[in-house]
């Protein structure tokens, strides 16, 4: 029995495992990932060149066809001089990961990744080190333009520089705890409302009928958190791409 609407972001041992004293237990966390991941190689799977697909898409083609023509086109707009093409791969697997593991998370009793501080911090780490490698590669000593601008009177670098290494670092946790922070608190609200309409179920006539109204509020909500999981997906690739073309384009 769930007592806090907080006990279902707990991360469990479901396996106990350890080396040498270090637990490598699989825990509820690392199986509904796994979970997400397997269930991001099936939708991939669908319109891969293996399958061709189908000439009249089904139910799940057409969502993946809309899924791709929506990120194509944001990375196209996003990453300027014609260079998005060869960043879609990495921007389209990233948001199709994010989505389906902030929809397993719907599930009940299942478990929501993205609701982890250390599981989003990380997927935003990979994108901070990651653009930082690309403009290295592609510009040397010049990607150092990303913290102090060409142009800008060197008088002003003991001020620019600091702004803009705060600026980029910030970058990590805006990434990191706006879909931890969105996962998070829709989660416990829903946790919060179906955990009131369970009480006033058992207590009395009048509140049973009561709690009617409460379930309605509480489809409409869970309607609202699915929109959440695929907006706070995309929101995530839009700032991927913006970066990226700092990266390729140093703005």
């Amino acid at each position: 029995m769930i007592l806090s609407p907080l006990e279902q972001f707990g991360i469990v041992p479901v396996i106990p495992l350890s080396i040498f004293s270090l637990d490598i237990s699989i825990s509820n966390s690392v199986i509904l990932m796994s979970i997400g991941l397997l269930a991001f190689f099936i939708l991939l799977k669908i319109i891969s060149l293996e399958s061709n697909g189908f000439i009249v898409p089904n139910r799940w083609q057409s969502f993946i066809e809309l899924t791709y023509s929506i990120i194509i086109n944001l990375v196209n707009e996003t990453i300027h001089g014609g260079k998005g093409q060869k960043y879609f791969s990495y921007v389209y697997s990233l948001f199709l990961f994010i989505m389906v593991c902030n929809l397993t998370g719907m599930v009940p009793y299942s478990f929501t990744s993205t609701s982890h501080l250390s599981f989003t911090l990380g997927l935003s780490m990979m994108v901070f080190v990651g653009y930082h490698i690309i403009a290295i590669r592609k510009h040397g000593l010049k990607f150092l333009e990303l913290y102090f601008p060409a142009g800008v009177s060197l008088n002003l670098a003991p001020l620019i520089v600091p702004i803009e290494l705060l600026a980029r670092c910030s970058q990590v946790i805006s990434l990191s705890v706006r879909l931890f922070a969105n996962m998070m608190a829709g989660h416990t609200l829903l946790k919060v409302i179906s955990g009131f309409a369970w009480k006033m179920m058992h207590g009395g006539f009048i509140l049973f009928i009561g709690h009617i109204l409460v379930l309605i509020v509480l489809t409409f909500l869970i309607g609202l958190e699915l929109g959440v999981a695929f907006i706070q997906a995309y929101v995530f690739a839009v700032l991927t791409s913006i970066y990226l073309n700092d990266a390729e384009n140093l703005h």
